[in-house]
Protein backbone atom coordinates (compact mmCIF):
# COMPACT_ATOMS: atom_id res chain seq x y z
CA UNK A 1 0.00 0.00 0.00
CA UNK A 2 3.05 2.38 0.96
CA UNK A 3 4.58 1.79 -3.01
CA UNK A 4 0.96 2.47 -4.12
CA UNK A 5 0.75 5.93 -2.28
CA UNK A 6 3.86 7.08 -3.14
CA UNK A 7 3.76 6.34 -6.59
CA UNK A 8 0.00 8.03 -6.42
CA UNK A 9 0.30 10.98 -4.81
CA UNK A 10 4.35 11.54 -4.80
CA UNK A 11 3.79 13.57 -8.43
CA UNK A 12 0.85 15.68 -6.60
CA UNK A 13 2.93 16.84 -4.22
CA UNK A 14 6.16 17.54 -6.12
CA UNK A 15 3.81 19.56 -8.13
CA UNK A 16 1.96 21.93 -5.86
CA UNK A 17 5.60 22.62 -3.88
CA UNK A 18 6.94 23.06 -7.57
CA UNK A 19 3.99 25.83 -7.79
CA UNK A 20 4.43 27.01 -5.04
CA UNK A 21 7.67 28.02 -5.38
CA UNK A 22 7.13 29.20 -9.03
CA UNK A 23 4.12 31.48 -7.24
CA UNK A 24 6.73 34.05 -5.54
CA UNK A 25 9.65 36.07 -6.59
CA UNK A 26 12.90 34.19 -7.00
CA UNK A 27 15.65 35.73 -5.49
CA UNK A 28 17.67 33.05 -5.76
CA UNK A 29 19.73 30.45 -8.48
CA UNK A 30 17.11 27.36 -9.37
CA UNK A 31 18.43 24.70 -7.13
CA UNK A 32 19.94 26.89 -4.69
CA UNK A 33 18.81 27.32 -0.85
CA UNK A 34 18.26 24.48 1.59
CA UNK A 35 17.40 20.92 0.98
CA UNK A 36 14.80 18.66 1.98
CA UNK A 37 15.71 17.10 5.14
CA UNK A 38 12.56 14.46 4.48
CA UNK A 39 11.96 12.73 1.09
CA UNK A 40 8.62 12.43 0.61
CA UNK A 41 8.36 8.79 1.31
CA UNK A 42 9.62 10.11 4.68
CA UNK A 43 6.62 12.49 4.84
CA UNK A 44 4.38 10.08 3.68
CA UNK A 45 5.00 7.94 6.40
CA UNK A 46 5.26 10.36 9.11
CA UNK A 47 1.85 11.45 7.81
CA UNK A 48 0.28 7.93 8.24
CA UNK A 49 1.78 7.16 11.69
CA UNK A 50 0.54 10.48 12.84
CA UNK A 51 -3.41 9.32 11.45
CA UNK A 52 -3.08 5.79 12.48
CA UNK A 53 -1.32 5.61 16.03
CA UNK A 54 -1.72 9.33 16.98
CA UNK A 55 2.02 9.86 17.32
CA UNK A 56 2.52 13.47 18.57
CA UNK A 57 4.69 16.32 16.18
CA UNK A 58 7.46 15.92 19.01
CA UNK A 59 7.97 12.38 18.93
CA UNK A 60 7.95 12.00 14.95
CA UNK A 61 10.20 14.59 14.87
CA UNK A 62 12.85 12.57 17.39
CA UNK A 63 11.96 9.75 15.00
CA UNK A 64 13.08 11.14 11.85
CA UNK A 65 16.12 13.81 13.40
CA UNK A 66 14.56 16.69 12.30
CA UNK A 67 12.81 20.07 13.63
CA UNK A 68 9.14 19.83 15.19
CA UNK A 69 8.27 22.80 12.79
CA UNK A 70 9.27 20.09 9.81
CA UNK A 71 7.16 17.21 10.74
CA UNK A 72 4.00 19.59 10.98
CA UNK A 73 4.82 21.28 7.72
CA UNK A 74 5.13 17.60 6.24
CA UNK A 75 1.77 16.44 7.66
CA UNK A 76 -0.16 19.94 6.41
CA UNK A 77 1.07 19.27 3.28
CA UNK A 78 0.05 15.29 2.51
CA UNK A 79 -3.03 14.62 4.96
CA UNK A 80 -5.21 17.10 1.93
CA UNK A 81 -3.81 14.80 -0.54
CA UNK A 82 -4.85 11.60 1.39
CA UNK A 83 -8.36 13.50 1.71
CA UNK A 84 -8.69 14.68 -1.38
CA UNK A 85 -8.35 10.85 -2.41
CA UNK A 86 -12.08 9.79 -1.76
CA UNK A 87 -13.19 6.17 -0.67
CA UNK A 88 -12.34 3.35 -2.97
CA UNK A 89 -14.75 1.10 -4.23
CA UNK A 90 -12.37 -0.81 -6.79
CA UNK A 91 -9.30 -0.22 -8.47
CA UNK A 92 -11.32 1.84 -10.86
CA UNK A 93 -13.99 3.44 -8.97
CA UNK A 94 -13.24 6.13 -6.22
CA UNK A 95 -16.51 8.25 -4.25
CA UNK A 96 -15.75 11.84 -3.68
CA UNK A 97 -19.18 13.39 -2.42
CA UNK A 98 -22.39 12.18 -1.65
CA UNK A 99 -23.90 12.66 -4.96
CA UNK A 100 -21.46 10.27 -6.52
CA UNK A 101 -22.23 7.90 -3.64
CA UNK A 102 -26.20 8.09 -4.35
CA UNK A 103 -25.60 7.60 -8.05
CA UNK A 104 -23.33 4.36 -7.21
CA UNK A 105 -26.07 2.78 -4.30
CA UNK A 106 -28.62 3.59 -7.17
CA UNK A 107 -26.62 2.07 -10.32
CA UNK A 108 -25.64 -0.65 -8.49
CA UNK A 109 -28.75 -1.87 -7.13
CA UNK A 110 -27.17 -2.13 -3.65
CA UNK A 111 -28.68 -0.70 0.17
CA UNK A 112 -26.93 2.39 1.46
CA UNK A 113 -26.97 2.60 5.74
CA UNK A 114 -25.98 6.36 7.30
CA UNK A 115 -25.24 7.13 10.97
CA UNK A 116 -23.56 10.52 12.84
CA UNK A 117 -20.64 9.82 14.82
CA UNK A 118 -19.05 12.11 17.08
CA UNK A 119 -15.40 13.13 17.70
CA UNK A 120 -13.82 14.86 20.87
CA UNK A 121 -11.71 17.72 19.86
CA UNK A 122 -10.51 20.90 22.60
CA UNK A 123 -12.76 22.96 23.81
CA UNK A 124 -12.75 26.29 22.36
CA UNK A 125 -11.01 29.60 24.36
CA UNK A 126 -12.82 30.64 26.73
CA UNK A 127 -14.86 34.29 25.26
CA UNK A 128 -15.79 33.04 21.61
CA UNK A 129 -18.94 33.45 20.53
CA UNK A 130 -19.58 29.87 19.34
CA UNK A 131 -17.77 28.09 22.09
CA UNK A 132 -21.23 26.41 23.11
CA UNK A 133 -22.16 25.02 19.59
CA UNK A 134 -19.02 22.03 20.14
CA UNK A 135 -21.16 20.36 23.09
CA UNK A 136 -23.08 17.45 22.63
CA UNK A 137 -26.42 17.12 23.52
CA UNK A 138 -25.69 13.85 24.29
CA UNK A 139 -22.54 13.16 25.50
CA UNK A 140 -22.39 16.56 26.96
CA UNK A 141 -18.73 16.93 25.60
CA UNK A 142 -17.10 19.09 23.33
CA UNK A 143 -16.83 17.35 19.52
CA UNK A 144 -17.73 17.35 16.09
CA UNK A 145 -19.91 15.19 14.12
CA UNK A 146 -19.47 13.38 10.42
CA UNK A 147 -22.03 11.25 9.11
CA UNK A 148 -20.74 8.34 7.98
CA UNK A 149 -22.06 6.49 4.72
CA UNK A 150 -21.72 2.32 4.14
CA UNK A 151 -23.10 -0.42 2.06
CA UNK A 152 -25.24 -3.50 3.26
CA UNK A 153 -21.70 -5.10 4.00
CA UNK A 154 -20.58 -2.06 6.42
CA UNK A 155 -18.01 -1.22 3.76
CA UNK A 156 -17.43 2.56 4.14
CA UNK A 157 -18.85 4.47 0.94
CA UNK A 158 -18.38 8.26 2.47
CA UNK A 159 -17.13 10.29 5.56
CA UNK A 160 -19.09 14.25 5.64
CA UNK A 161 -17.08 17.03 6.65
CA UNK A 162 -16.98 17.63 10.37
CA UNK A 163 -19.88 19.81 12.00
CA UNK A 164 -20.24 21.09 15.62
CA UNK A 165 -21.76 18.28 17.37
CA UNK A 166 -24.59 20.37 18.80
CA UNK A 167 -26.00 19.53 15.34
CA UNK A 168 -28.50 17.63 14.94
CA UNK A 169 -27.74 14.21 12.53
CA UNK A 170 -31.01 14.95 10.96
CA UNK A 171 -30.03 18.80 10.13
CA UNK A 172 -26.39 17.79 9.17
CA UNK A 173 -27.98 15.08 6.55
CA UNK A 174 -30.05 17.98 5.32
CA UNK A 175 -27.06 20.49 4.89
CA UNK A 176 -25.46 18.00 3.18
CA UNK A 177 -28.28 17.53 0.77
CA UNK A 178 -29.70 14.49 1.22
CA UNK A 179 -33.12 14.99 0.92
CA UNK A 180 -32.81 16.70 -2.36
CA UNK A 181 -30.60 13.82 -3.88
CA UNK A 182 -33.18 11.03 -2.82
CA UNK A 183 -35.54 12.90 -3.66
CA UNK A 184 -34.52 13.74 -7.41
CA UNK A 185 -32.11 10.57 -7.62
CA UNK A 186 -32.61 6.67 -8.23
CA UNK A 187 -34.59 4.99 -6.24
CA UNK A 188 -32.17 4.21 -3.31
CA UNK A 189 -32.77 2.51 -0.05
CA UNK A 190 -31.35 4.21 2.80
CA UNK A 191 -31.23 2.63 6.60
CA UNK A 192 -31.28 5.47 9.30
CA UNK A 193 -32.10 5.48 13.12
CA UNK A 194 -34.44 7.21 14.94
CA UNK A 195 -32.22 10.44 14.62
CA UNK A 196 -32.89 10.68 11.35
CA UNK A 197 -37.17 10.24 11.43
CA UNK A 198 -39.01 12.77 9.00
CA UNK A 199 -36.65 12.34 5.97
CA UNK A 200 -38.60 9.25 4.97
CA UNK A 201 -41.24 11.74 4.01
CA UNK A 202 -39.28 13.86 2.69
CA UNK A 203 -37.59 11.39 0.30
CA UNK A 204 -40.68 9.53 -0.80
CA UNK A 205 -40.04 6.94 1.76
CA UNK A 206 -36.67 5.99 0.50
CA UNK A 207 -35.28 6.66 3.80
CA UNK A 208 -36.22 3.92 6.29
CA UNK A 209 -36.01 4.61 9.63
CA UNK A 210 -37.36 2.65 13.04
CA UNK A 211 -41.23 2.02 13.38
CA UNK A 212 -42.86 4.99 15.61
CA UNK A 213 -44.54 3.86 18.92
CA UNK A 214 -48.24 4.22 18.14
CA UNK A 215 -49.22 3.94 21.76
CA UNK A 216 -47.40 5.79 24.62
CA UNK A 217 -49.74 4.70 27.21
CA UNK A 218 -50.79 0.92 28.25
CA UNK A 219 -49.91 -0.59 24.92
CA UNK A 220 -51.63 -4.26 24.61
CA UNK A 221 -49.22 -7.00 24.57
CA UNK A 222 -49.73 -7.72 21.09
CA UNK A 223 -48.68 -4.52 20.14
CA UNK A 224 -45.26 -4.43 22.49
CA UNK A 225 -44.29 -7.75 20.48
CA UNK A 226 -44.56 -6.54 16.70
CA UNK A 227 -42.85 -3.61 17.71
CA UNK A 228 -40.05 -5.12 19.42
CA UNK A 229 -39.76 -7.63 16.49
CA UNK A 230 -39.84 -4.43 14.03
CA UNK A 231 -37.45 -2.68 15.98
CA UNK A 232 -34.75 -5.44 15.96
CA UNK A 233 -35.25 -6.28 12.52
CA UNK A 234 -34.09 -2.67 11.56
CA UNK A 235 -31.52 -2.80 13.96
CA UNK A 236 -30.37 -6.15 12.82
CA UNK A 237 -29.78 -4.73 8.57
CA UNK A 238 -28.37 -1.39 9.91
CA UNK A 239 -25.45 -2.77 12.40
CA UNK A 240 -22.63 -2.99 9.92
CA UNK A 241 -22.22 1.19 9.47
CA UNK A 242 -21.60 0.73 13.44
CA UNK A 243 -19.36 -1.81 12.19
CA UNK A 244 -17.52 0.65 9.85
CA UNK A 245 -17.68 3.38 12.43
CA UNK A 246 -16.11 1.46 14.84
CA UNK A 247 -13.37 0.64 12.28
CA UNK A 248 -12.66 4.49 11.79
CA UNK A 249 -12.41 4.77 15.60
CA UNK A 250 -9.52 2.03 15.69
CA UNK A 251 -7.54 5.42 14.00
CA UNK A 252 -6.25 7.45 17.04
CA UNK A 253 -6.70 10.42 15.25
CA UNK A 254 -10.09 10.09 15.02
CA UNK A 255 -10.18 8.40 18.51
CA UNK A 256 -9.90 12.18 20.06
CA UNK A 257 -8.64 14.70 18.04
CA UNK A 258 -6.07 16.50 20.00
CA UNK A 259 -5.09 19.08 16.82
CA UNK A 260 -6.86 21.83 15.97
CA UNK A 261 -10.36 21.89 14.85
CA UNK A 262 -9.69 23.32 11.16
CA UNK A 263 -8.38 20.05 10.93
CA UNK A 264 -10.63 17.68 11.36
CA UNK A 265 -12.90 17.76 7.83
CA UNK A 266 -9.71 16.39 6.20
CA UNK A 267 -8.43 14.00 8.73
CA UNK A 268 -11.77 11.93 8.46
CA UNK A 269 -11.79 12.03 5.11
CA UNK A 270 -7.89 11.22 4.89
CA UNK A 271 -8.62 8.36 7.29
CA UNK A 272 -11.51 7.20 5.29
CA UNK A 273 -9.82 7.16 2.35
CA UNK A 274 -7.59 4.93 3.50
CA UNK A 275 -9.16 2.39 5.29
CA UNK A 276 -11.49 1.89 2.40
CA UNK A 277 -8.59 1.17 0.23
CA UNK A 278 -7.42 -1.37 2.58
CA UNK A 279 -11.39 -2.54 2.88
CA UNK A 280 -11.38 -2.72 -0.85
CA UNK A 281 -8.30 -4.38 -1.19
CA UNK A 282 -9.11 -7.02 1.41
CA UNK A 283 -12.65 -7.56 -1.01
CA UNK A 284 -10.48 -8.29 -3.89
CA UNK A 285 -8.20 -10.72 -2.31
CA UNK A 286 -5.25 -8.77 -2.73
CA UNK A 287 -2.47 -8.43 -0.17
CA UNK A 288 -0.90 -4.92 0.77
Amino acid sequence: MIAELVAEIGPLWHERHQSGLASRPRRRAVGAGAKHKLVFVDRLLATLVHLRHGATHDVLACWFSVDRSTITRAIGEVRPLLGERGCTITAGLRLRTLAEVIDYLGTEGRTGIIDGTEIRVRRPAAGRKDREKFISGKNKQNAVKSMVVTDAEGRLLFCSPAEPASCADITHARKLGLVKLLADGPAVEILADAGYQGLGAQTGGRVVTPPHRKFKKNPPEWYEEMHERQRKAHSSRRIRVEHGIGHLKNWRSLARHHGRREHISVTIQAVAGLLSHQQAATASGTRT
